[in-house]
């Protein structure tokens, strides 16, 4: 071996090829991000531009994160396979080809089916993973992941000022102001494609080289034990258990991510732009939120085993639901901003914590257990944003119908008061299947041979960088 896990995470050390991988991967999942919700800000001229229904809406939310769930079961045994970076590589260049066909789509059925294949890049959140998994040693594995992963989320709030400072640059060169949200949906794509350039050349699967060439060495053990460990990752109830709480964490913050906005405006009466600030600050948090749960999850793994990390995780889906269930009965903008806050805090930080576990649950099969478990964060978002459009759009329909004869002022102000009171009921409904989830958590455990297999591997690690 040449080099080793990395036992501290070292932001600013890039002669470290873990600092540096780590580097790469969070920006690429940023792009990622930034790009897969990039559509956001736009939907208002969407809907006016291509005719959407509300149904048509609700459903572009619902496809783009249906087509990630399907992405994610794969990649994560691609990942086991061949090794994120030459399927980082791949993703980035194949889903950029969506995203710029977004931009140039001319009817609601295009743009449906670009949303829903959009979606598929959603899937560089398991890379990710899989790959600081690979690269950060166990005392701070959970740290490494949570904070890649906290780049990742924060893609899919800053597009929320990114996006339309594009669209205002775009607009500066002459283009007309309702072509705008096409040219920035075209430049975010090659954005993509460029950044999968970057990672085929400058990163590598692990410290010591990549998969392809450790297998061809003989380094890797590449007897055919391929199906039978996939059958023990799926008979393995602590994955499926995980997959549920990650649909009720990442999943209920995707889904608030496509809903806010909306819900602000509708509920509190505020701007567009007032609105786009708020989910933009929730968004931001994920800089420090998702890495406190990642850090505290190894703070109490270190402290307490793998035991700790479990009890961190319910604990804070614990207070991630009944934050929501808080926010989602308050009519008081500043007091509703403050439970805002804290489920936005408690949601990432029990991310965070989920990938502080996933790692240790088999580590013959880290990418097909973050690919099953992050699937679960998509199916999580696809039942959130189906409860809410099947409460919300009836809601709407009905103000619409109710209200036929009156000023089309009337009956907006109408429709966004049954969508307001819909939604709101929505996020009640979910936070109470949170705290169940949080209850369940509770079940996950580890034997002692566990235990002892993470005290082994770090005494490895830390021998071998002392010989360094």
């Amino acid at each position: 071996m040449t080099s080793a896990k990395a036992t501290k995470l070292e932001l600013l050390n890039f002669k470290s090829l873990p600092t540096r991988t780590f580097w790469i991967t969070s920006f690429a999942f940023f792009l990622c991000f930034f790009s897969w919700f990039g559509i956001v800000p736009f939907m208002p001229d969407v809907v006016k531009d291509l005719g959407l229904t509300p149904n048509q809406k609700w459903n572009s939310i619902i496809l783009a994160v249906t087509g990630t769930v399907f992405a994610r079961l794969l990649i994560g045994k691609l990942c086991d396979q061949f090794g994120p970076r030459l399927v980082y590589a791949y993703l980035l260049a194949i889903g950029s080809v969506p995203v710029i066909l977004m931009g140039l789509s001319q009817s609601p059925a295009q743009f449906l089916i670009c949303r829903f294949l959009t979606g598929f890049i959603g899937a560089s959140f398991v890379i990710t993973q899989v790959h600081t998994s690979l690269m950060f040693a166990p005392n701070v594995v959970g740290t490494a992941n949570a904070t890649s992963a906290g780049w990742g989320n924060l893609g899919g709030g800053a597009n929320r000022l990114g996006m339309p400072i594009i669209a205002s640059i775009v607009v500066s060169f002459g283009v007309a102001e309702s072509d705008s949200w096409r040219i920035s949906m075209i430049i975010a794509g090659i954005a993509c494609f460029l950044m999968g350039i970057v990672y085929f050349k400058f990163t590598q699967d692990t410290p010591e080289g990549n998969i392809r060439e450790l297998k061809s060495k003989g380094h890797l053990n590449t007897e055919k034990k391929s199906d039978l460990n996939i059958l023990n990752v799926i008979k393995d109830y602590r994955v499926w258990i995980l997959f549920l709480v990650y649909a009720s964490c990442f999943g209920v913050e995707l889904t608030v991510y496509g809903t806010m906005d909306d819900y602000l405006q509708n509920t509190f009466g505020i701007s567009r732009v007032n609105a786009g600030n708020i989910v933009l600050s929730f968004a931001m948090m994920n800089l420090f939120a998702r890495t406190l749960g990642g850090h505290f999850g190894d703070r109490f793994g270190r402290s307490k085993g793998l035991k700790g990390r479990v009890i961190l995780l319910s604990m804070l889906l614990a207070l991630e639901g009944t934050m929501l269930m808080f926010f989602s009965n308050i009519n008081i903008l500043a007091v509703a901003i403050v439970f805002l806050i804290a489920f936005s805090l408690t949601v990432q930080m029990a991310e965070g914590a989920t990938f502080s576990v996933v790692p240790f649950i088999n580590k013959k099969a880290v990418g097909l257990i973050s690919g099953i478990v992050g699937a679960g964060g998509n199916v999580g978002a696809f039942l959130a944003a189906f409860l809410l459009k099947s409460k919300s759009a009836l809601a709407e329909n009905e103000a619409i119908a109710l209200n036929q004869g009156n000023s089309n002022e009337l009956i907006e102000q109408a429709q966004a008061l049954a969508s307001s009171s819909a939604v709101s009921g929505g996020y009640f409904i979910i936070g109470v299947v949170i705290l169940f989830s949080a209850a369940l958590a509770l079940a996950i455990k580890f034997s002692s041979e566990d235990e002892k297999e993470v005290v082994a591997e770090m005494k490895m690690i830390l021998e071998i960088n002392a010989d360094k």
